[in-house]
């Protein structure tokens, strides 16, 4: 099924020239559907490439799907047009009023700040403590896990001796899990982060279950038991050139960033990287939204 998106949504012809089902808003609207729907916060800087990244896993669900864009209102962004994000996102004001079927809240280059010291952290607050009642589950992704699990559960963030830069292999932990149906024991996913969520702080948490962790990324899937929040400390949404961007970004800005591990062919970044976690990610994305959004969320939110 497809993801309706705003009619002129750059990220729409992206994901049409992917040969992946998008709809436009007018087409929708003739179909006697109810689609769930889907808000996501976009905290990263470069808001159009995570917006198709993100809408790439959705469109890839067996579901329709309408999306919303939130962006914070009390934080001026420096690389996305104002005129962007005055055609196509909205402030937690402008939906609070709303009932949501699913959240998705991206992640923030702020890792090595105090939550507290983030300039837009109030705010944020506030929108983790609406979705509790107005979303039936939020999937919260790197630096957006790390301040859901801060705000709600007390759990810290912990520096790192070098940042957990790369594609590593990871582990099931909880094959019963919901979220895991028909993953492989071992799949790959990308982190990009300086910081760490770990499991002793988890597991002092009986409301919180680990599902997945790496022997060299730590953490990386842990979730409510009720499955209202999902934590996801890597970016499976990444693409196959995003850990590329990032490299030499920080390069130019004079970074000693090491090169990301098991990425480039033969450890050599002239090479073109293969995308080995397509598979993972799409399951990832489609299960959350089969089991903890649509089997769970009312058909009429009245």
């Amino acid at each position: 099924m497809p993801i309706k998106v705003p009619d002129y949504l750059p990220a729409k012809d992206v994901l049409s020239k992917e040969n992946i089902f998008v709809m436009n808003e007018s087409r929708a609207y003739n179909q006697d559907i109810r689609p769930l729907k889907i808000v996501i916060l976009n905290l990263m800087p470069l808001k159009e490439t995570t917006e198709t990244q993100i809408l790439r896993m959705l469109g890839n669900t067996p579901l329709q799907v309408d999306v919303s864009l939130l962006h914070p209102d009390t934080h001026q962004s420096k690389n996305t047009p104002h005129e962007h994000l005055a055609s196509f996102y909205k402030t937690i004001d402008e939906v609070s009023s709303r009932k949501f079927d699913g959240m998705i809240i991206t992640g923030a280059p702020v890792e090595k700040i105090p939550f507290e010291e983030v300039d837009y952290w109030e705010e944020m607050k506030n929108i983790l403590e609406w979705s509790k009642t107005n979303v039936t589950s939020t999937l919260h992704i790197c630096w957006g896990a790390q301040a859901a699990l801060y705000h709600h559960y007390a759990i810290p963030k912990h520096a790192m001796d070098q940042k957990i830069f790369g594609v590593f292999e990871h582990q099931v932990k909880n094959p019963n899990s919901s979220l895991l149906r028909g993953f492989d024991d071992q799949f790959f996913a990308p982190h990009s982060r300086y910081t760490e969520t770990r499991s002793e702080d988890v597991e002092q948490v009986p409301d919180l279950e680990i599902l997945s962790e790496s022997k060299e990324a730590g953490l990386y899937l842990l979730a409510a038991k009720n499955g209202k929040q999902i934590f996801v400390t890597g970016h499976s949404e990444y693409d196959a050139e995003t850990l590329r961007y990032e490299f030499e970004r920080d390069a130019r800005r004079g970074i000693s960033t090491k090169m990301p591990i098991n990425y480039f062919p033969e450890n050599n970044h002239l090479l073109k990287p293969s995308l080995k976690w397509r598979a993972h990610s799409n399951l990832l994305f489609t299960n959350w939204l089969n089991y903890y959004v649509y089997q769970q969320t009312p058909y009429d939110f009245a």
